[in-house]
């Protein structure tokens, strides 16, 4: 392995210092991952969900809001269409629990046994028949677009919520709140389903405040040099939709010529934080005009009592909204106390939002997005429940993997609870973790749970088989596809498994890997999987004449297409894989180290600073330490390693005045030659926490280690 520290400037790391009031090693992390602006800072930084992007920035938005108003008002029936993934299971259960709470008769559809992805014909006509009017599509939908057209023309209403990536047509939804859709409106673009169905139920909670389409100008001035300044912005659905500033030399500017004094005449309802203070200065820079205002100071202090007693002035010191601006002003301090106000007076859209966060962040990490911008605020706040306050259905399931009370990492739900949600989609049955979610009381809730765990233990065998069985064949074809690409295709595979057994492939060629099967119903479906550097979904569409249906995102696809095509897609393929610029693993793995810890470094307060930096995931590994010159005390085999050569080691380690415990996978066949007991040794590892018999202790995990 190559070690590769991390480059930041010194420039970097103390203004990083300086803002945001951070020890030398975490501005160190930040800068070194580039981190450096305001507006990415506060991802890192910050739990709070209320930094989280605004749901009506989605030019839809109050498309969808207004159809499941009326729904609600006309007493509608109304289906929501999922996946069978963990994603889809979770943004299923999500929606479903939220429209039965408004009042709604709310069903559900998922693909069961082999039913194919997304809405099918059959599912819409059963939906007509039963008696819905709206159907609203999750994790699904975006290329549903005959489907979409079929429903719409027959008097059945779609909403599409989606986060794939769409194709040049987009269906004909009455809405759609996909963030890969061009234009959409939204910056962030990699939310998984159950994120985008999160921000779908704030607008919802939002619409039915008195706050909805209820638009207001903030307004803040304040004397400058022989001049008064004065900012103000337009604020609907507690998003800033205009924005002006002007400086005015009082008895200059004659008010009919101040793009200012049009910005306030447009009869929307102008506030300002302490009336008589804002009037002398709006009377001194324009005498003549009639600027009405209302003040917000006694609202906001009973909702906020902190603010108490304070000036604009002052708050804006202590703001965090305002520590994330580029530049900061009083007049974001006072956008940011409105927005809190109305958090606050609204706890459906705060405090009570925060509950749904356990099934956002499971769908998120299950669907492997990327922990960057606000999705890692989503799951921080998803793992805080799923610690502290998880939701009664899932009690009974998190006691059955000992999660339960404990603190939770990304690692605890990848490897421990999306496994057994995956598994009832992978075998057909994902109405079992949907229903378990669903679930109103703990026994129904525990026996759904139990059914999970057979399922799970049911798809490990499959897979395990399949593996084996399929291992020559992928040789075989990794070869013939020149080391740029292996493809199976095998009609015994069970269909549920193609995505676990193509990721498989993936690890074990480090290239490009498909993996196609046959369903009961005749069709042919496969499963692709990439590492970054190759999209799944763009080389899909090179074959799209093919495919009865593709998609995916850039590291995941899958198709579906008649059996009597595979043989010509096989063909098309490997005539194709000279010409693809197809990603090959790197020789020697490089790892990039965060930081070189010194002695004074190297100690249990280091696990706040690598918890603060948690989720990690796709696009954000886990933080990597460096210490140089430690003395290995003891190397230990692990009992239950089956092959020597490769076994697992417990490694104790002292490096200053302390000891620590470590573990080193498969470094068996390395004592003896890069490092023995008593060496003197540099190493590379990373930092958590190891529950063994009900004790939890600090365990680094060892990535390289050497002679010093």
């Amino acid at each position: 392995m190559k070690w590769k520290i991390r480059q930041a400037a010194y420039e970097d790391i103390k203004a990083l210092q300086d803002r945001f009031a951070l020890n030398l090693i975490s501005a160190r992390i930040l800068a070194g991952r580039g981190v450096c602006s305001p507006d990415k800072v506060r991802f890192w930084l910050e739990n709070d969900i209320s930094f989280l992007h605004n749901p009506f920035l989605f030019e839809d938005m109050e498309f969808f809001c207004d159809r499941i108003l009326q729904a609600v008002e006309d007493n509608e029936k109304v289906r929501v269409f999922g996946d069978r993934d963990v994603d889809g299971i979770t943004s299923t259960a999500l929606l479903v629990t939220e429209l039965r709470q408004m009042g709604l008769d709310a069903s559900y559809t998922v693909p069961m046994g082999d039913e194919p992805y997304g809405m099918t014909p059959s599912s819409i006509k059963q939906a007509i028949k039963d008696g819905v009017t709206l159907a609203i599509t999750v994790d699904c939908g975006i290329s549903c677009i005959s489907e979409i057209d079929y429903a719409q023309s027959h008097g059945l209403d779609v909403l599409v919520t989606d986060h794939h990536i769409p194709a040049s047509d987009l269906p004909p939804a009455s809405a759609i709140i996909d963030p890969k859709v061009t234009g959409c409106g939204y910056p962030f673009e990699s939310l998984a389903g159950v994120g985008v169905v999160a921000k779908c139920i704030w607008a919802m909670r939002f619409a039915q405040s008195k706050f909805y389409r209820s638009p207001v100008i903030l307004l803040h001035s304040y004397p400058g040099n022989d001049t008064v300044v004065i900012e103000a912005a337009r604020i609907e659905n507690l998003q800033v939709t205009g924005r002006i500033a002007e400086e005015v030399v009082p008895g200059t500017l004659p008010e009919h010529n101040s793009r200012l004094v049009k910005f306030l005449s447009s009869g929307t309802p102008i506030y300002v934080l302490d009336r008589d203070q804002e009037m002398l200065q709006l009377k001194k820079a324009f005498p003549k005009a009639d600027i009405y205002t209302g003040e917000l100071r006694d609202e906001l202090q009973k909702a906020l009592p902190g603010i108490r007693g304070k000036s604009l002035f002052a708050l804006s010191q202590v703001s965090r909204f305002a520590l994330y601006t580029q530049v900061r002003s009083e007049l974001d301090t006072l956008i940011g106390l409105f927005g809190a106000y109305v958090r606050a007076t609204t706890p459906a859209l705060y405090k009570d939002y925060q509950n749904i966060m356990d099934l956002v962040a499971i769908g998120t990490i299950s669907d492997l997005m990327p922990m960057t911008d606000e999705n890692r605020i989503l799951v921080k706040a998803g793992l805080k429940v799923l610690e502290t306050q998880p939701r009664e259905s899932l009690r009974p399931f998190l006691a059955m993997q000992n999660l339960l009370g404990r603190k939770l990492s990304t690692t605890d739900v990848g490897w421990q609870i999306s496994p057994l949600l995956n598994a009832s989609g992978r075998l057909g049955r994902p109405d079992e973790a949907i229903d378990m979610l669903l679930s109103t009381d703990q026994v129904s809730a525990m026996e759904h749970a139990q059914e999970l765990g057979k399922l799970n233990k049911e798809r490990q065998r499959l897979g395990e088989e399949a593996w084996t069985r399929l291992q020559n064949k992928a040789k075989k074809s990794y070869e013939s596809f020149g080391t740029k690409m292996v493809l199976v295709n095998d009609t015994n595979i069970a269909r549920g498994i193609t995505g676990i057994i193509a990721t498989r492939l993936l690890k074990a060629f480090k290239c490009p890997a498909i993996v196609i099967t046959a369903t009961d119903d005749g069709r042919a479906i496969g499963s692709m999987r990439s590492a970054e550097g190759f999209n799944c979904h763009d080389f899909l569409s090179n074959y799209a004449d093919l495919f009865d249906d593709y998609g995916g995102h850039a590291q995941a696809g899958g198709f579906s297409l008649d059996p009597d095509k595979v043989d010509e897609l096989c063909i098309r393929i490997s005539e194709d894989v000279d010409y693809l610029d197809c990603p090959q693993s790197e020789a020697d793995e490089i790892l990039d180290v965060d930081a070189v810890l010194t002695k004074e470094d190297m100690s249990e307060n280091l696990l706040q600073t690598v918890e603060r930096f948690e989720p990690y995931g796709e696009q954000s590994s886990p933080l990597l330490f460096l210490i140089e010159g430690a003395r290995v005390e003891s190397l230990m085999a692990m009992q239950n390693s089956k092959d020597p050569a490769h076994a697992h080691l417990r490694v104790n380690i002292s490096y200053g005045s302390l000891q620590w415990s470590c573990v080193f996978w498969s470094a068996g066949q390395r004592v003896g030659t890069d490092f023995s007991e008593g060496d003197i040794v540099d190493v590379v590892f990373k930092m958590g926490r190891n529950y063994y018999k009900n004790q939890e202790l600090i365990q680094l995990t060892v990535m390289d280690m050497r002679r010093h």
